[in-house]
């Protein structure tokens, strides 16, 4: 078999195809809309999805549905038609009916690690970069999976390359932080030990399966390892520029902290004020407009206050090029001036 019959899906299947992706998506796009937590987002976006994928093994039609058409297969992987999966699989975990100790576990733990280890390293990182993290360590550690079982027909599905890609990216830029996390007891533990114990359970159970020490295991140990491994190759440079800087040590991370962090952030895209545009057109701002321009360069060095005065310039200066009025331009949080008739004439500071 070469891959999934997608020509065969029926309409029903569609249907359910549509839900399992609104599930999946809908609450990380109303979290950034809402600027909340993208952590706890995927959370309750992974908890929807496993829910729904519990319903449908009630039913014996639709049972293993959800896993042949998301769910991660080697031996179907290289057709293109196929690559979906490699991020799709991580919002699958084990399910059955009525529920057993492994589907719990498979799910539970996954979600726990995101929520515990997720919203301080997104506090640190910002929204951006957690998800872009995030996203890395799904399809890592899926990729280490296909590799590692290239042409083999079987199917692996869950979060927890994702998972283990946070540990990795937290261990790489603040293995300082201490975080609650339940290891023997529910306190707070250093990233550097919570990282490494966990990892390197990991490569140990690996070793236990490769040296034939045990004959299987029902868990992608290497997808965990994959996923950890290059999150941590790639959070120091992605970490570069956010709210809080690598090897930072603060007292841990919080919310204020990460707001302010990326308020700095956005502060550091504000424009200079030193030159502006109407002296090097040669045509130099007088009158109101001058001293509110003055005003602008004396307090315009924060946020609602460049708002401020950026909206009273636009009211008394007009484009140094064509004469055109000016607009007000915001773009998370940050103001600038354009011309009415074209940007290209004027967009400033």
């Amino acid at each position: 078999m070469v891959g999934f019959d997608w020509v065969g899906v029926t309409a029903i299947g569609w249907g359910l195809i549509l839900v399992f992706l609104i599930l999946a998506i809908a609450p990380i796009v109303y979290a950034w809309r809402q600027r909340i937590p993208i952590s706890l987002s995927i959370v309750i976006s992974l908890l929807a999805c496993w829910f729904f994928q519990t319903i449908l093994q009630y039913f014996d039609g639709t049972r293993d549905f959800m896993s042949l058409a998301f769910a991660l297969n080697p031996a179907w992987q290289p057709s293109p038609s196929e690559f979906h999966r490699l991020l799709t699989a991580g919002w699958l975990h084990a399910v059955g009916r009525g529920g057993s100790d492994i589907v719990i576990q498979h799910i539970l733990g996954n979600i726990l690690v995101i929520a515990l280890v997720g919203v301080p390293l997104e506090q640190r990182l910002g929204r951006k970069r957690f998800l872009l993290i995030y996203l890395l360590g799904v399809v890592s550690g899926n990729l280490a999976w296909w590799f590692s079982h290239w042409g083999e027909f079987g199917f692996a599905l869950g979060a927890s390359g994702a998972a283990f890609g946070l540990l990795g990216c937290y261990l790489a830029c603040w293995p300082r932080d201490e975080i609650e996390f339940p290891l023997i007891l529910i306190r707070k533990w250093p990233v550097s030990l919570i990282a490494l114990l966990k990892v390197g359970l990991e490569i140990f159970q690996v070793g236990m399966l490769y040296s034939g020490w045990t004959s299987s295991s029902p868990i992608a140990h290497l997808a965990h390892i994959g996923g950890f491994f290059v999150c941590y190759a790639v959070g120091r440079p992605i970490a570069r520029g956010g709210p809080t800087p690598p090897e930072i040590n603060d007292g841990g991370p919080s919310a204020a902290a990460a707001e302010k962090g990326e308020e700095l952030v956005r502060k550091k895209r504000m424009g200079g004020l030193k030159f502006d545009p109407w002296e090097d057109a040669g045509k130099p701002l007088s009158g109101n407009a001058e001293k509110v321009l003055q005003r602008l360069r004396a307090e315009g060095d924060e946020l609602e206050t460049r708002r401020a005065w950026l909206e009273e310039l636009a009211e008394f200066a007009n484009c140094p090029e064509c004469g055109a009025a000016l607009k007000v331009e915001i773009h998370d949080e940050v103001t600038q001036l354009s011309c009415s008739d074209s940007r290209k004439h004027l967009l400033w500071p």
